[in-house]
């Protein structure tokens, strides 16, 4: 065998080798409302998935919707992904709705599992709630998000008078009607299923091979979970509240320091948390108003009109505070009821002990002196003298000369100094 042979034989065992070598298919998977951290979890796998070299990736989908900014960003994310982007809504009962519906149509590759369904798309699902209230901004909103939808469909080439239609009359479809209405690509009863119809499927030029394929799932970094969490309507309402407690309770208890540092953070993370998940200023107010009526009950007793009165007010606005968002992100009715009854609770029985203790005349200390009457030990005038008092001489100035044995009435204090006067 010629040398020349030797290398052609070994070029064509490494292409042969090269060919037969399995390709990597990232899969994410997402559960549950579409947020900024959902949208920071899609960016980054998008990202791997292209930098590892992956053949397509597949995000498996169920959500009923979410915030729109974050369905906007995962939409741009999928127009520049340098890798196919697959979105399988999965599994059986899963559903793609409100924000769901347009991540889903903007994949290259619209996929479902059997009995799943997909719809609607009308903004008031998305974050728009407060819109409702003046109609033509709401129909301008209307406006745009069926313009956003259609663009989305005509790109992918997908129906685009049902694509309208899921935000115009909120209209949701099975996944078996969806692939026949060509809403969808194809239906697949798991991811293996999934991978056998893709294979061969032609993207934006290219050939899917996943033939021998591996599916490598990419996690939610601990960061992402943290944020998934977090960004929750429950664990807004509980900031709130440290807030509230944490600085009213320093304000009752002076000198605590941690209940006031607490309140401060929980506050600035609350604010930062509502530039995304919007919050109501109707509900925000009454809340408001429900701490004032508890404080001022605690000065000016009204036999608990003004607690009651606090107690509606709180109900009310923990009801209306989160109702600009999604339904996903809504504060569920035993949160409202459990954080008012809370709420009364630590205003009627802590709040209201701190500050009466406050307006309590002293106790201990020398200030308990003034008032008290005892006997001039010496002669006592404004130069001075000498009383007995509480097991200790003191030091005593009177305006008014004050003989030896004489009962004095104790006014002031100055330093070490006392201020008597004849009793």
């Amino acid at each position: 065998m010629t040398r020349w042979t030797s290398i052609l034989i070994a070029g064509l065992m490494w292409v042969a080798v090269g060919n037969l070598r399995a390709t990597n298919i990232g899969l994410i998977k997402i559960n549950g409302p579409i947020g900024p951290a959902t949208a920071n979890y899609i960016s980054r796998a998008i990202d791997l998935a292209a930098s590892q070299n992956d053949e397509f990736l597949v995000i498996q989908l169920n959500t009923p919707g979410g915030l729109a900014n974050s369905m906007d960003n995962i939409v741009q994310e999928f127009y520049a992904s340098r890798v196919p982007v697959v979105v399988y809504v999965s599994p059986e009962g899963a559903m793609a709705g409100s924000a769901g519906v347009y991540i889903t149509l903007a994949a290259d590759i619209a996929a479902m599992a059997p009995h799943t369904t997909i719809g609607a798309a009308h903004p008031v699902e998305m974050g728009n709630e407060g819109e409702t209230t003046n109609s033509i901004m709401m129909q301008k909103v209307g406006n745009a998000y069926t313009k956003v939808m259609q663009t989305i469909a005509e790109k992918r080439h997908r129906n685009v008078e049902w694509a309208k239609s899921s935000v115009t009359a909120s209209v949701a479809i099975t996944s078996e009607e969806a692939l026949k209405l060509k809403v969808i690509d194809l239906i697949a009863t798991n991811i293996p299923d999934l991978l056998q119809k893709l294979n061969g499927r032609s993207v934006n030029g290219n050939t899917l091979k996943t033939a021998g394929s591996i599916v490598i799932e990419i996690p939610m970094s601990a960061g992402e979970k943290f944020f998934q969490l977090f960004w929750q309507p429950e664990v807004m309402m509980l900031l709130m509240l440290i807030a509230i407690y944490g600085i009213i309770a320093e304000m009752s208890h002076p000198g605590a320091i941690f209940p006031g540092v607490a309140g401060a953070l929980a506050l600035i993370l609350l604010l930062y948390m509502s530039a995304t998940l919007p919050l109501n200023i109707a509900g925000l107010a009454l809340i408001l108003l429900a701490l004032a009526l508890f404080v001022v009950d605690i000065f000016a007793p009204t036999h608990g009109v003004l607690t009651g009165g606090g107690i509606i007010a709180f109900f009310l606005g923990s009801l209306m505070l989160f109702n600009h968002a999604p339904k996903a992100y809504q504060l569920p009715m035993t949160w409202i009821v459990s954080t008012t009854i809370v709420t009364a609770a630590f205003f009627v029985f802590f709040v209201s002990k701190g500050i009466r203790a406050q307006r309590l005349p002293k106790s201990a200390g020398v200030e308990t002196m003034i008032g008290k009457t005892v006997a001039a030990l010496s002669r006592i005038d404004s130069a001075g003298g000498k009383v007995f008092i509480e097991g200790e001489h003191w030091n005593a100035v009177s305006e008014i000369p004050i003989e030896t044995g004489q009962p004095v009435e104790i006014a002031g204090i100055e330093g070490l100094t006392l201020k008597v006067k004849p009793k």
